[in-house]
C-alpha cells in the first residue's frame, strides 16, 4: 500500500515524501519527536484555549520549520514518519499556506 505526505508551504514550495519506502515510526516515538520539535522551534498553539491537537502540532511544526528544515532530507523524512505514525492515513497533506491538514 502506498503512503505519501505532501507538505506545501506555498504554491511554489512543496515536498512529497513517499512513506512506503521508509521505516515506520512508533506512535510514542512520533509523539515525543513532535513534542521536542514543537518546543525547540518555539511553536505557539493555534487555539486560544492553549490546547494542541495532534494535527495542529503537525501543522505548526511544519510552519516553524520552514524551507530551512524541510529542505533537510533527514529532518523532512523524520517529520514525515512521525506525522504518518500519529495521523495514520495513507495520504496526508500539510498545507501551511491554507493552515490545513487534510487526509
Amino acid at each position: 500500500m502506498s503512503s505519501e505526505l505532501i507538505v506545501r508551504l506555498n504554491p511554489q514550495q512543496e515536498w512529497r515524501i513517499d512513506l512506503s519506502r521508509l521505516e515506520p515510526m512508533g506512535v510514542e516515538a512520533a509523539r515525543q519527536w513532535l513534542d521536542v520539535q514543537f518546543t525547540t522551534l518555539e511553536c505557539e498553539p493555534l487555539r486560544a484555549s492553549g490546547k494542541v491537537l495532534l494535527a495542529d502540532k503537525v501543522l505548526v511544526v511544519a510552519q516553524s520549520a520552514g524551507p530551512r528544515l524541510l529542505g533537510d532530507e533527514d529532518w523532512r523524512t523524520t517529520y514525515a514518519r512521525a506525522t504518518h505514525a500519529i495521523l495514520v492515513k495513507p495520504l496526508i497533506t500539510v498545507d501551511v499556506a491554507a493552515m490545513a491538514v487534510t487526509y
